[in-house]
């Protein structure tokens, strides 16, 4: 498939900001398919794609979280080991049950966990993590991964700000570390959906590879500025991320046309 040169600059350019918002704040899919989409990909080839410059981009992402000291392994590794498997049951279950009752839940949910990320102003600011014991850790931390990494294969938009929310809400990390911690758990089910697609056949790599590059790119740039400045930087990104996932899953369920049809981002 031969794409002209600004065709591909337009899909440089929105996996780059996706990969920049999602290295924050998560649901950089939300940005990068429909792009994949918009140049003329077919839909699973799409999907292949953007799951390939994706985990490309997120790889290099969790690598600078973990550097800079913004992950806990230990409890990260636990929750990531347990994403991969249910992301893939989630995604073998994806076809047999009905997912417009989940996304109909999704929509009323978002709103509430955006007005309470907007006026709760020390959400996310601290890392009181210590305050909980490590064997009670690790099993929220185990739960946490099998219920996301298995929405991330069901239904998908959104994992990364998801997994964000948890590990601050559930295990107290601030949002920085939160961060960090979901890059290994969206790795995980990231590379348990790679795997399908790649066996699948579904790649074009000339497309691919170099989309991954500007990927890796945006993830780099905004994993420094999340490390750098914190909640401060990640929380506004997190609300846009919500409002942009609750427009996504509104139109799904209510729209007369639905444009995205079953894709997971």
């Amino acid at each position: 498939m031969n794409l002209s040169i600004w065709t591909l600059a337009f899909l440089w350019f929105f996996v780059f900001l996706a990969g920049f918002i999602d290295s924050a704040a998560g649901g950089g899919g939300l940005i990068s398919l429909p792009a994949y989409l918009f140049v003329g990909l077919p839909p699973h080839t799409a999907i292949g794609c953007n799951k390939f410059s994706a985990s490309c981009g997120t790889t290099f992402s969790a690598a600078r979280f973990f550097k800079n000291g913004a992950v806990d392994w230990q409890v990260a590794a636990v929750s990531a080991g347990c994403s991969f498997i249910a992301s893939y049951f989630g995604m073998r279950l994806a076809l047999m049950i009905n997912q417009d009752t989940l996304k109909t839940v999704l929509v009323i949910i978002l709103p509430i966990i955006a007005v309470l990320l907007l006026f709760k102003r020390n959400f996310g600011a601290d890392n009181q993590a210590h305050t909980i014991p490590k064997k009670e850790a690790f099993l929220l931390a185990a739960f946490a991964g099998l219920v996301i990494g298995f929405y991330d294969g069901l239904i998908g938009p959104g994992t990364g700000t998801i997994a964000i929310i948890v590990f601050s809400a559930w295990l107290k990390y601030d949002l920085k570390t939160a961060s960090g911690n979901a890059k290994l758990l969206n790795l995980a089910s990231n590379y348990a959906s790679l795997i399908a697609v790649v066996v699948g056949g579904k790649i074009i790599y000339s497309i691919a590879v170099p989309a991954a590059f500007f990927g890796i790119l945006g993830n780099y740039i905004g994993a420094g500025f999340a490390i750098k400045k914190g909640t401060a930087f990640i929380k506004p990104l997190m609300i846009g991320v919500i409002i942009l996932l609750f427009g996504k899953l509104f139109y799904d369920v209510f729209g007369t046309v639905n444009l995205f049809g079953n894709f997971r981002f």
